[in-house]
């Protein structure tokens, strides 16, 4: 029982690594489309 626990304990932490790691991809794409915005609304500003 205890070896069973342990196994999914160890399965649960890299899980959360993994996920961890695909969130902060996430994130990092999100910030590069709102760079790209910003620049994107401050050239149509200085052109109007």
């Amino acid at each position: 029982m205890k070896h069973l626990f342990s196994l999914v304990l160890v399965a649960l932490l890299l899980l959360s690594l993994t996920g961890c790691g695909i969130i902060g991809g996430a994130g990092q794409d999100i910030s590069s489309v709102g760079h790209v915005v910003t620049k994107s609304a401050n050239v149509v500003k200085s052109t109007l």
